[in-house]
């Protein structure tokens, strides 16, 4: 049981978007197509390799995939499937493209730290059969782009609207400011690293721009990037005639799961907590770093 049930939330959230929503045959489509990209990019390497580093390639992929689905399937609006599809896409593609990358210089020959992290996690959870864990690991994965991540864009891209309102408008800008300074501190981390190495610097903390602020300003605004879309799809969800009010209701709830979803994952399980745990044993430094910096949430009052 204690290795099965991280699949529970997911077959949960699946269970109630295919009883209460009419996307069922999108869904479908959307369940069979991520099954392939991750059963063949992560469950067969994981289980040659028992690497589950893999999982950075088919997650943001799956995100393309469902851009794509909803694109080709959805019925809504031409404007609505085409602002909804291209928003999960480029989130997908921005990721996506930079795992191949890493994936082409060898850095996924080595399991990453993150996923190391895991390892100790489930020494602690008493789960000696790290090969099943893995498979469940990369499957949760797979089953949150089926879900919780895949729901709010096929709610937007169903609806009939030719225009945006002020809350959409408001979601779209939320998500366009976070990609944006997601990507402005990714580039000021790798900066920063190539400076320390011409310099000869090894294991220095990275404090400058926004890491200023939170010691994972990378993890924060990809949440907000994820609250964007969650706020731009809740217009199309309560405008929706073919939905009665307990369905909005129902999967109302699984939108908004969506957002503790992707808080989770970026802070306790692959995100800031298990970065943390190497930083502190490679950075002498980086002890000071936490006592004066924001784990996660900005904090602008140093």
């Amino acid at each position: 049981m204690k290795y099965v049930s991280p699949l529970f939330p997911y077959l949960v959230g699946m269970g109630i978007l295919f009883s209460v929503s009419n996307f069922n045959r999108i869904l479908y489509l959307n369940l069979l197509f991520q099954s392939i990209l991750f059963f063949i990019v992560v469950c067969i390497p994981i289980y040659k390799t028992r690497r589950m580093s893999y999982v950075d390639i088919a997650w943001p992929w799956g995100l393309v995939v469902i851009g794509i689905v909803n694109y080709t399937h959805n019925e809504g609006s031409e404007l609505m499937v085409l602002i909804s599809s291209s928003i999960i896409s480029v989130i997908g593609l921005r990721m996506g493209i930079g795992a191949l990358g890493l994936l082409k210089q060898g850095y996924l020959k080595n399991e990453l730290s993150r996923y190391q992290y895991q390892r100790i996690v489930w020494d602690k959870e008493k789960k000696n059969n790290t090969h099943l864990a893995l498979q469940i690991d990369a499957i949760t994965q797979g089953l949150a782009n089926a879900t919780f991540l895949a729901i709010p864009i096929f709610i937007a891209g169903s609806s009939n609207s030719e225009s945006l309102n002020i809350i959409e408008y408001f979601g779209l800008t939320v998500w366009l400011i976070s990609i944006v300074l997601e990507t402005v501190a990714d580039s000021q981390k790798l900066n920063f690293l190539r400076q320390m190495k011409i310099a000869g610097m090894k294991n220095q903390v990275c404090d400058i721009g926004l890491w200023k602020y939170t010691r994972h300003p990378n993890y924060f605004f990809e949440w907000m990037v994820w609250n964007g879309i969650i706020i731009y799809s809740f217009p199309s969800l309560i405008d929706s005639s073919s939905l009665s009010q307990g369905n909005k209701i129902m999967i109302g709830i699984c939108i908004l799961f969506a957002s503790r979803l992707m808080y989770d994952t970026l802070v306790h399980k692959t995100g800031a907590i298990p970065s943390e745990y190497f930083s502190l044993k490679k950075r002498p430094l980086y002890k000071e770093y936490i006592e004066t910096t924001s784990q996660f949430f900005p904090r602008f009052d140093k």
